[in-house]
Formats: structure tokens, sequence, C-alpha cells
């Protein structure tokens, strides 16, 4: 007889037998249940009862509950509300310490949680996938907590990293003048800015940037596109090589025979502050030194210039001047 079957008939014969032995696998399948009054951005600690873990079995058990959990988006004390079980209990169950917890008690949690239950080994069980673990499991608070498993949390190293420092954009002050103390990590418990900032990862996981090499382009022209895996296009680079003999006229001691010039860097708005921009200056920059050439030149403004200091570039002394070709009834800059 199958191993399945007879685990299935023991539980049957002994009424809720531990399971921390016998649960192979427990995966997602929806994300409903999430609490909407979760809607306020904020930043207090908030901390989990799972704070360590005893036993390996239940480890294990706990990191699929979290898992699942992170999947549905749902805190402790809304599956326990969901599923009826005791939120102390689901804590004890997450951190190892109920080391015999019954099989029903653990059912009614991944079936509230939008999992699968099965009992069995490895053999016996096929077509299921175990849910990621959470990302930040090992993170810990001051007082050694564990984070929410359902959050995003990340480490605060510069005031950048916390959405709390109102002060990280518009001010270039030294720690000693913080005027708030920076958390060890941040997150959010708005679900649309979670959700956000899930799109933004995957974006930046998925997104290709790649050369854009055909007949209609001369040859010294270099075209890079950034795309989604759908071959959605969301950013482009244009540049093109020149000879500086030809805009000085003479050739000059230590004057590059090739240069390139930057002709542009578009991103569009959706996809913008996700690395993308940088990401194809990068690429330029690669292939053009390896192909012998090794200056770059571009004009460019505000957030532009950022863009082009952080990969590198540094800003000359000569004022290029800023011109427009219109009629003067239709522009909308002065």
């Amino acid at each position: 007889m199958p191993q399945t079957s007879q685990l299935q008939r023991g539980s049957r014969e002994l009424g809720h037998p531990p399971v921390g032995g016998v649960v192979h696998s427990v995966i997602h399948s929806s994300a409903q249940g999430v609490d909407s009054s979760l809607t306020s951005r904020e930043h207090r600690p908030v901390t989990e009862a799972s704070d360590h873990t005893d036993e390996a079995c239940g480890a294990d058990l706990g990191q699929a509950l979290r898992a699942l959990r992170r999947r549905a988006d749902l805190s402790q004390r809304q599956l326990a509300e969901k599923s009826g079980v005791p939120q102390p209990t689901l804590a004890r169950i997450e951190s190892g310490r109920a080391l015999d917890p019954r099989f029903r008690t653990v059912e009614r949690l991944v079936q509230a949680a939008g999992g699968t239950l099965a009992v069995g080994v490895p053999p016996t069980i096929s077509g299921l996938t175990e849910p990621a673990p959470v990302p930040h499991d090992d993170m810990r608070d001051e007082a050694g907590r564990r984070y929410p498993a359902h959050l995003d949390v990340w480490p605060v190293h510069e005031p950048r990293d916390w959405p709390g420092a109102w002060w990280a954009e518009w001010y270039r002050l030294p720690p000693e003048r913080y005027p708030l103390p920076l958390p060890p990590a941040a997150y959010e418990l708005n679900r649309r800015y979670r959700d956000n900032r899930r799109w933004a990862a995957e974006v930046r996981r998925t997104a290709q940037v790649r050369r854009v090499i055909s007949g209609d382009l001369p040859a010294t022209c270099w075209r890079y596109v950034a795309e989604l895996p759908d071959g959605t296009l969301v950013g482009e680079l244009r540049a093109h090589e020149r000879s500086p003999f030809l805009e000085f006229g003479e050739w000059h001691p230590n004057m590059p025979e090739r240069e390139m010039v930057l002709d542009g860097v578009l991103v569009d708005a959706r996809y913008r502050r996700l690395g993308l921009g940088r990401r194809l200056v990068t690429a330029l920059v690669t292939a053009m030194r390896e192909a012998g050439i090794d200056d770059a030149v571009a004009i460019a403004e505000g957030s532009g210039t950022d863009l082009l200091l952080a990969c590198g570039f540094e800003i000359e002394g000569r004022r290029p001047a800023a011109l427009r070709l219109g009629h003067p009834a239709k522009r909308y800059f002065s």
C-alpha cells in the first residue's frame, strides 16, 4: 500500500496527530482575504511573535506558513481571524515552539491562506510547488524578533532607504544632523505601495537591455533598447561616433581618433527610477570601450545630469547654450 494512504489512514484513526514530520508540501493558489483597512502608510515598529525556531520540522512548517501568508498578503492576525485559529497558536507554529500541531489546525491555516495541504513522501506527490521562502526571514528587529512575513522589509543604510526620511531628497545632511534616527529596516504597511514595490522589483529582474543592429542604421550609429519579456519597449538610448578632428579642423596631441556622442536616453515615465536608464548607459559604455572608444560626451540637465554622473561622466567647464526654434505663441517654456 502506498505510504501516503497509510499516513492518511493513521490520521483518521488517531484523530489529529502531529503533522511536523509528515507534511511534505504546502502550495499557494490564491491571494484573497486581504484586510482593506491597512491603507495608511505607516512606519512604526511592527513584528510578529515568531522570533525563534527550535525544531527542524517545526521550522519547515513555520516557514511554509509564513511563505503562504506572504503570497496572500495576510498578517498573523488576519490569517487567524480567517481560519478561526487563535493568533498565539499560529505564532507558536510559525516559530517552531508548537512541537505537535494538530493536522486539522494546520489544514485550516493552509486553506485560509489559499494553499493546499498534501501529506505523504516526495515520490507519492507530484505537480506541487512549494511557495517561495520569505526573503527577509533572516532579518530581526532591535529586540531580535522577525518582521511580518507579508510585508516587504529591506535594510536601511541611508535616508533614501527609509520612506519616513522626508529630508532625504532635499538636504544632504551629515548623520549627526538627521532630524530622526534611522531604523535598522523599513517596510510598507499600505497594500498598494507593497504591490508597487513588488511590480518594480519584477521589472528590474525581467527587463532586458540589448543593442539594435540593422541595415537601416549607419555603422557609426549606436542604439540600445530596454524591453520587457513580452517585447514592450520601455527605454531607448541613441548615440553616434564622431571624429574630434572634424570638429576642431586640426589634430591636437592626445586627441582620440573617435569619441562617442550621446544623443539621448529616454525611459517610459511609468518605468523611471527603476535603474533602466543606468543600464542603457552602462551597456553603451561597456560596448564602446570594447570597440576601442574611450571618450564620450553628452549634454544633459536636471535628472539627466544625475544619471550621467552616476554612470561615471564628469562635468566639463564649458557652457553650452540652450536654444529653441518655434512659434513664440506655442512655446510652453520661457
